[in-house]
């Protein structure tokens, strides 16, 4: 397993993420819904393999899985750096939801409780909260770190400004910086290249990437011409996720169907093992239903994709860039001062 620095952590390129822990609910039920004694096997594989990372939220089954991760982890909390989220509606009542002061203190305490520990190596905002002054959510997430309660603290599923603006007061006012910003990047979803990945160059902060198979469907099992498998999840799950354009999803398939023959390896650990190759991905976290999902999911790691595979899967993702990205970016004056990451890539100013 490789190891990158975030904040002051050195994370595995790959992270275990436990949203099939639980299995409450119509979502993340279709998830999964691995009981405690499960959970405890499938962290004793990743620890063996020097995943020790583990991501969770109080969202993922209504707390469940926090609970089951913080039993699978009992006795062993100094081997594992966990991750987990707070910010997204909890239930449909005043403070339910949100990033306030009062509701961080109650979800930071109640997420030590159910994962039985006395402090979260990496705590992140699960979204931004309009509704509540960055310099409310700082100054709350400051005195979390001063009291012992967080090491690091992040962010997930922020734009450029609301990422930028936080850094800025974080900066200005002494507040802990957010070491990393939790997205979703995979093969057909690349948008995080736009305006996030430059942020993230320019500031210092690490990706730690959700949903790195397109919300399941670069797992080696939707081709075109052929039906969405009957057992698939995404029967039940495509609505919550990103949408993703057919032919995109098809051209990319046909691409790594075809590395997949030459390497041996497949299409899903291809998938990920690109991923490993991007500026500013300090993790990329998969999840497992069992053991043989995540040896699997392990398999994409210690081994590289050759620079010409790399750039025939950046030719089948690539998609055009919305404005102001788009069309200046390709203009040979504009590139100069604004390269393209594939330029950063290549000049050996990223990575």
């Amino acid at each position: 397993m490789e190891y990158r620095r975030l904040g002051g952590l050195d994370v595995p390129v790959l992270s275990f993420g436990a949203g099939t822990f639980g299995g409450r609910g119509e979502l993340f039920g279709a998830w999964g819904n691995t009981d405690v004694a499960e959970a405890r096997r499938l962290v004793d594989v990743a620890l063996d393999a020097g995943m020790t990372m583990f991501d969770t939220a109080d969202v993922y089954s209504d707390g469940a899985s926090e609970e089951v991760l913080g039993q699978a982890v009992k006795g062993r909390r100094d081997k594992v750096l966990i991750s987990t989220k707070a910010g997204l509606p909890m239930h449909d009542g005043p403070n339910g939801a949100g990033t306030s002061r009062s509701r961080l203190i109650k979800a930071v305490d109640d997420a030590l409780r159910r994962l039985g520990t006395d402090y979260i190596d990496l705590f992140q905002l699960h979204a931004f909260d309009a509704a509540t002054p960055v310099e409310e959510v700082l100054d709350t997430l400051g005195d979390l770190v001063t009291a012992g309660k967080l090491r690091y603290v992040g962010a997930s599923n922020f734009s450029g400004w609301q990422l930028m603006k936080s850094l800025a007061h974080a900066d200005r006012h002494g507040r802990p910086r957010y070491v990393a910003h939790q997205v979703y990047y995979s093969l057909v979803g690349r948008d995080y290249e736009w305006e996030l990945m430059p942020l993230a160059l320019d500031q210092g902060v690490g990706a730690l990437v959700w949903s790195p198979l397109g919300w399941g469907r670069l797992t080696g099992k939707i081709r075109r011409g052929s039906p969405i498998p009957e057992g698939s999840r995404l029967h039940k799950t495509a609505v919550y996720g990103p949408a993703v354009d057919d032919e995109l999803l098809y051209r990319v398939v046909d691409v790594l169907d075809e590395l997949a023959a030459e390497t041996g390896r497949s299409v899903p650990q291809i998938a990920l093992n690109w991923l490993l190759t991007r500026p500013t991905v300090s993790s990329v976290i998969v999840g497992a239903r069992n053991e043989e999902q995540l040896r699997e999911n392990l398999g994409a790691v210690g081994w590289r994709l050759t620079p010409e595979q790399v750039s025939r899967l950046d030719k089948a993702s690539e998609v055009t860039a919305p404005y102001p990205y788009y069309p200046y970016r390709n203009q040979e004056g504009f590139a100069r001062v604004n390269p393209p990451i594939e330029r950063l890539i290549a000049a050996g100013l990223a990575g």
